[in-house]
């Protein structure tokens, strides 16, 4: 028997449960399934990103990542404190360590302060040392605002507040959506394993947003692009060099925030992420490999064009992910005494970009809405962060847009 729910969420990250959580307090009498293709919870970009809250530092004044991430911060660590998430408001310093950097560091300090980042100051290079002893810069900026959390552990709160909110809510996990058929007052999900129908349809897909779309008729330009992130971890007897979080100062020519340094909530400290190209979208592997994702991303103009546009950077990017004496060098930037003994192989994740066909990444957060459905499709860092505030504006957009 084909079940029936009010609303239908497609995805089990952090977004989706958000959205989740916050559709279950706006609309209790309202029932919501949530469904998600793998066993658990936050299996990609939310459980295998580096873990930070962010403190919306970078983002173009007034823009949907500011906004949302500034707001989502706030509420993410009254959340986690409520609920008893695992988290620490530890602060990170961003850092110079060439002259060329400064100019960059100074414009980032103006965002900031436009932003109404608190907590934030800038700070000379002997008082970067009385923070992190063992980071070499010529000066900084320090954020305390800047935080370290369990994604996994927040989503999975999330989604049990939403189950609890209503009996009638329910989470089917192991499915994959398949296909979507709107019919004249419903729309019908087909999954690897049930049929579902629901009055209105929402998708937080990550990095299946693209595909997922097109299967509801959105008419999307851009594609998702993968690329992967690879973490080293600093061995036991190197913990102490580094005290929090610290962040090399962005090349504003690449569009990723550089390898950094993050002590994370159980203890650990993870250096990293690079960014290159992943042959599979869902590949955690440096030879994982898929024929389709990889023929998606090869055979679509906007893919070559961002090569092109960054081909130094991605090199270098590709010697690093294979070499870790290039990646120690990098990370000896700011901390010099690090040895090829202090850092061991760690984990991995994939980052999805929505890529314009002039190969430009969509930078901001990107939410389309149908007359049925909304469609979450571009996602980046700081989503994550944001969560909460973009699980509200979510439901403020099902408020206005699907009579609710």
């Amino acid at each position: 028997m084909k079940q029936h729910f009010d609303i239908a969420i497609v995805g089990g990250g952090i977004i989706g449960a958000a959205t989740f959580f916050k559709l279950s307090e706006r609309f209790p009498n309202k029932s919501i399934v949530l469904i998600e293709k793998e066993k658990a919870l936050a299996g990609h970009q939310t459980g295998n990103n580096s873990g930070v809250i962010h403190s919306g530092l970078y983002y173009t004044p007034g823009s949907l990542k500011a906004v949302n991430c500034i707001q989502g911060r706030r509420e993410l660590v009254k959340f986690s404190q409520e609920h008893k998430v695992a988290h620490d408001v530890c602060g990170k310093v961003v850092v110079a360590t060439e002259e060329w950097e400064l100019p960059q560091m100074e414009k980032i300090y103006q965002t900031g302060l436009q932003n109404e980042i608190e907590d934030m100051e800038k700070i000379t290079a002997d008082q970067v040392r009385e923070i992190e002893p063992n980071c070499n810069s010529i000066g900084g900026i320090r954020v305390g605002c800047t935080g370290i959390i369990d994604y996994r552990g927040a989503t999975e709160k999330m989604t049990d507040l939403a189950l609890a909110a209503n009996q009638s809510n329910a989470l089917k996990l192991g499915e994959e959506v398949l296909n979507f058929t709107k019919n004249a007052e419903f729309t019908t999900i087909q999954t690897s394993k049930s049929v579902y129908s629901c009055g209105k349809l929402i998708v937080c897909g990550g990095l299946q947003a693209d595909r997922l779309a097109r299967k509801d008729d959105v008419k999307l330009k851009e594609k998702v692009v993968g690329f992967r992130g690879d973490y080293y971890e600093l061995t036991d007897q190197a913990k102490h060099k580094v005290k929090h979080l610290i962040y090399p100062v962005p090349n504003p020519e690449f569009p990723f925030l550089g390898v950094h340094f993050t002590r994370m909530t159980n203890g650990e400290i993870e250096c990293g992420p690079n960014a290159v190209f992943t042959f599979k979208r869902e590949g955690y592997g440096k030879t994982d490999f898929n024929l389709k994702d990889t023929a998606d991303a090869l055979s679509y103009p906007g893919t070559w064009k961002l090569f092109m546009k960054n081909m130094k950077f991605g090199i270098n990017e590709y010697r690093r992910a294979f070499s870790k004496k290039l990646f120690l060098e990098t990370l000896q930037r700011m901390v010099p005494s690090l040895t090829m003994d202090d850092i061991r192989p760690g984990r991995a994740g994939v980052r999805a970009l929505l890529l314009g066909q002039d190969g430009d990444t969509r930078d901001d957060f990107r939410i389309e809405y149908t007359d049925h459905s909304i469609h979450v499709l571009n996602a980046p860092s700081p989503a994550a962060t944001a969560s909460l505030a973009i699980g509200s504006q979510i439901a403020d957009m099902a408020q206005k847009h699907f009579g609710y």
